[in-house]
């Protein structure tokens, strides 16, 4: 594993592990564990990794046998009902009491000496939030890696399924855990079946060709698409950071599909005064932990020695270090964002996006979007390998996708922070989504997406109504000579489930309305600290 890639730290000690032991869950049942440690005298802190994806690779080497030769003891353990372990898998009703559990048996181990970290991505963090509801005195750090604490955004955006994002997360949980062969065999099957599966009428139930067995709480994800359904209770673990004072370090990519979710809990952990650091590179959720791990590792090292080692010699300066798109240069920041400062760009006729205010609210132009020929997704922050930046040329040649382009720039644009999207909008049914999209036009005319977001709209039929779209976070540099584009749509399928143009849930849905959707003229596009360089805070690192 460590030849896999250049720039790891030097291992300072040999490893040993001890496979298979036996802790019990809060309500008894076997929580399967692997102990990694470092073959040397003396006290060395315990890091907790809990995952439900087994733990085996990429796990042991990765958690186990490097963070265990730089000094550490790792526990490794499947969460309940997987990977060995007893007990019946539940999304997010065990965590908390079974780490807490988990920390019980540590206190009675000879090696642990009262000091206690945490580590992981995804899923990894959200058992960490959970910990974190009511962390114990051990606790002395945590570092989330493209972390999860509230279930219901990752499968809804207020009301739409991340369709192929709920297929992903419920292949991983239901297959990683029994080892990579069975994980590999199932997203085959679902990259052959995806386009049978997620156009199907309805979409309730189709995942079992793929899955090959009944995955109960997938089905439920999936037809709960209201944040206040009881069926939410308990879920989001997010509340953690709110009073948080456990040193935490938080990393994302630009192109992960939690970025929102990390962006909130930094937020929420500033304003607690929690101590804590933010790293945001180029890559999407499971590119950080491949390309991206000697940056990711490094981090995370550094964190856990600052704070568990009293070793600061790898805590940076600053709060935040950013990678910038289109520059690709890593920035140090002392806080994110950077600016509240926002500037508007509006579409005008003719396809042209313009700094100039329109004079009125009449409409701008129509598009018809079919739920029959779905506009696809292309890009973007998916869990697939799809994900990240594409070139968007084909799907902006459609009829049902609105571009408005900038004239060149001549001199480099920043956009850094949150990008939303004002529209105001009509619809001829009262029942659509609008897809909204920042993209970078080079000097060759390619189109290049940037960040995006969707939201439900809720028109009266042929009345405007204005909608704010959130389009994410970048921190992007449009090179001179480059054009800023503001693409729309109706949607981004099989990524969001496709609207059946009716007020029908979508897992349900068998009868598609084509919808006309007109924007008005006073829409606009909200760039933050759109400035010309060099007002970019923070200078690149040397040889970035």
């Amino acid at each position: 594993m460590r030849a896999t890639w250049r720039g790891l730290p030097a291992a300072r000690y040999g490893t040993g592990w001890e496979p298979g032991l036996v802790v019990p869950a809060a309500d008894g049942s076997p929580l399967i564990t692997d102990h990694y440690f470092p073959r040397a005298e003396g006290d060395f802190p315990t890091l907790l990794v809990r995952s439900p994806y087994g733990r085996g690779l990429p796990w042991s080497p990765m958690y186990g046998m490097l963070f265990a030769e730089q000094g550490f003891h790792v526990v490794l353990q499947s969460c309940r009902g997987t990977g060995g372990s007893g007990g019946r898998y539940h999304l997010w009703r065990n965590e908390a009491d079974d780490g807490r559990a988990t920390v019980a048996w540590l206190r009675e181990r000879p090696w642990f000496n009262g000091t206690l970290g945490t580590v992981g991505p995804s899923y990894l963090g959200y058992v960490q939030w959970a910990l974190a509801l009511d962390p114990p005195p051990e606790l002395k750090a945590m570092v989330v890696q493209v972390g999860l604490h509230d279930p219901y955004a990752l499968f809804h955006t207020d009301g739409a399924l991340h369709l192929e994002n709920a297929l992903l997360v419920g292949i991983g949980m239901t297959h990683q855990h029994r080892g990579m062969a069975s994980m590999a065999r199932a997203t085959l099957r679902l990259q052959r079946r995806l386009r049978a599966i997620t156009t199907a009428r309805p979409l309730r139930g189709t995942h079992l060709s793929a899955l090959r067995e009944e995955v109960p709480w997938l089905d439920d994800v999936m037809t709960h698409p209201d944040a206040d359904d009881p069926y939410w209770d308990g879920a989001s673990v997010g509340a953690a950071a709110e009073r948080l004072s456990v040193p935490t370090s938080l990393i994302t990519g630009w192109h992960d599909a939690l970025i929102d979710q990390t962006f909130e809990s930094y937020a929420r952990l500033r304003r607690a005064g929690c101590e804590t650091a933010l790293l945001v590179g180029p890559w999407t959720h499971t590119s950080a932990l491949q390309q991206g791990w000697p940056e990711v590792f490094a981090e995370s090292l550094g964190w856990l020695r600052g704070h568990l080692c009293a070793d600061p010699a790898g805590l940076r300066a600053t709060r935040a270090r950013v990678h910038v798109g289109g520059e690709g240069a890593w920035r140090n920041i002392g806080d994110w964002p950077p600016s509240p400062a926002t500037e508007p760009w509006f579409p005008a006729p003719d396809g042209h996006l313009t700094r100039q205010p329109p004079t009125d609210s009449a409409p701008l132009a129509t598009f018809r979007y079919d739920p029959a020929a779905p506009t696809p997704s292309v890009g973007g922050p998916l869990l697939s390998r799809g994900a990240g930046p594409r070139d968007n040329g084909s799907l902006e040649l459609r009829d049902d996708v609105l571009t408005f382009t900038g004239p060149p720039l001549t001199e480099p644009l920043d956009v850094v922070g949150p990008v939303s999207a004002r529209l105001r909008v009509a619809t001829d049914t009262g029942y659509a989504d609008v897809f909204t999209r920042l993209c970078d036009v080079d000097r060759r005319g390619r189109s290049t997406n940037v960040c995006d977001g969707l939201a439900p709209l809720r028109t009266g039929e042929r009345k405007p109504s204005e909608v704010t779209v959130a389009m994410s976070s970048t921190a992007y540099r449009f090179s001179a000579g480059h054009r800023v584009r503001w693409q729309i749509s109706a949607g981004a399928h099989p990524r969001y489930a496709r609207h059946p143009g009716t007020a029908e849930p979508r897992a349900d849905a068998t009868e598609f309305t084509p919808v006309h959707i007109t924007l008005h003229a006073d829409s606009a596009l909200l760039l933050p600290r759109s400035v010309a360089a060099p007002g970019f805070p923070g200078a690149p690192e040397a040889g970035a």
